[in-house]
């Protein structure tokens, strides 16, 4: 149950509200004084305080209410807390208000008035400690990411991005093919770096081929070197990418593009870590890591003949699914700043416009327009006229738990609500709901209230 400390001189108005409140499924406590009041907030877990302005004879000054209301904002800054009173000055009222207070009342006070603005100002500020709750957890996370683990220099604020890169940390240490997938730009190379720098063979070479960016006649030469005369215009032997990575790791990066032939080679090599350069009938030996990535659909291909699943199956033993950076909104201003470091920094405008865009072309994309953004800011802080993005063209903000009212499913819910202890507020807050939004998902889901 939520806590309300009252803290009043008359003993009927302390009674009246407790049972108010009671009604409402509201624990109180309740204090006579100031002191007593200021002890009972160091000793309980309260939501929220209800306080009197007037402890003293005069009924017209405040002080010792002014004064008390002070204290609790020095010592609870982000404790919710309404003024009660029996003597009404507006000038004091907005004062007090700008220094803090959630709302001011008079008595008598009326019920329904009063018992809207707890019931509120309970739900906000349960809500705002489950998400200070999960972004210092979050940052724990972090620290320890950070502290175990060689991240490359890798920036990111998105809790999907963190994901990816513990479970890539996870799964370093074991000498096992990984497959990252994900759209073209969104930092694949990255989260292979990480697994290299964190595996048994981070002193080892790191070498990488992009499958897609060579014609497939040279693929194999790439791969597995070339004797000379092996094809035309090969005038010396050649050390392929297997070779050159002996004892580290090979990235190949858009592995859905190497054709047939040279899946059926890699799988061998694969299997028995031999193979034959080009020209060549003498077997080498390799220990390899392999590590791949690819923007294709792999069933689809396999589907259509053009991917060899075994193939896949012997890749896809870890698959990392890095997601694309609309889908990833908390990485965007990381990002952006650090592209910018030692230049211009963006404005606020600036900074809006770009958590409202699609980007198509993931991180890759965002560099470069950071790049446009310092090179033609005319003012001291990069406008969005600075960013080559059409205003018009931006997509709505990406969904974030301040920002939308998402419909989760029951599943979702229900994990939730287990993590929350069913603590309402908080499971609402972890899936970016209000209380009242998700007791409405419940009964249209037919789940019955914690």
């Amino acid at each position: 149950m939520p806590t309300v400390l009252v803290i009043d001189d008359n003993p009927s108005v302390a009674t009246a509200l407790e049972v108010l409140f009671s009604l409402q499924d509201i624990d109180t406590l309740r204090a006579l004084s100031p002191e007593q009041g200021l002890a009972l907030l160091e000793s309980n877990d309260v939501d929220l305080v209800l306080q009197d302005m007037n402890f003293t004879a005069d009924t017209t000054s405040g002080e010792e209410g002014v004064a008390l209301f002070r204290e609790i904002r020095r010592r609870h800054p982000d404790l919710p807390l309404i003024l009660l009173t029996a003597w009404t000055h507006l000038d004091a009222a907005v004062d007090l208000v700008k220094a803090g207070a959630a709302d001011y009342l008079a008595k008598p006070w009326d019920d329904r008035r009063l018992l809207t603005a707890v019931e509120n100002l309970i739900e906000l500020g349960q809500a705002s400690r489950a998400l200070r709750q999960r972004v210092q957890r979050e940052q724990r996370q972090r620290r320890e990411l950070e502290r175990q683990y060689d991240l490359r220099g890798v920036v990111w604020g998105d809790p999907a991005t963190e994901r990816v890169i513990a479970l890539a940390c996870q799964v370093a240490r074991a000498d096992v093919p990984v497959l990252i997938t994900g759209p073209n730009g969104a930092g694949k190379e990255r989260i292979a770096e990480i697994i290299q720098a964190n595996s048994a063979v981070k002193d080892g070479p790191f070498v990488t081929l992009n499958c897609g960016a060579l014609p497939s006649e040279l693929i194999e030469a790439e791969l597995f070197g070339a004797d000379a005369g092996a094809y035309t215009g090969a005038t010396k032997a050649r050390e392929g990418k297997f070779a050159a990575a002996d004892g580290g790791t090979l990235f190949l990066d858009e592995i859905g593009n190497l054709p047939l032939a040279g899946q059926m080679k890699l799988l061998r090599v694969l299997e028995t870590g031999r193979f034959e350069r080009l020209g060549s009938n003498r077997e080498r030996q390799v220990k390899v890591r392999v590590i791949s990535a690819t923007n294709a659909d792999i069933a689809a291909m396999i589907r259509a003949g053009t991917f060899r699943e075994d193939l896949y199956y012997r890749l896809n033993l870890i698959e990392l699914r890095l997601p694309p950076l609309a889908e990833r909104p908390g990485d965007i201003l990381p990002l952006a700043d650090h592209f910018l470091a030692g230049g211009k920094p963006l404005g606020d405008a600036a900074r809006a416009l770009l958590l409202r865009h699609a980007w198509p072309g993931n991180v890759r994309e965002l560099k470069n327009t950071m790049q446009r953004a310092s090179l033609l800011a005319a003012s001291e802080r990069i406008a969005p006229v600075d960013l080559g993005i059409a205003v018009n063209a931006a997509s709505p903000p990406p969904a974030t738990p301040a920002t939308t009212e998402a419909e989760p499913d029951r599943e979702a819910i229900e994990a939730a609500l287990a993590r929350a202890g069913n603590v309402v507020a908080q499971a609402a807050a972890e899936l970016g709901l209000s209380r009242q939004a998700l007791y409405r998902r419940m009964e249209r889901l037919g789940l019955s209230r914690p």
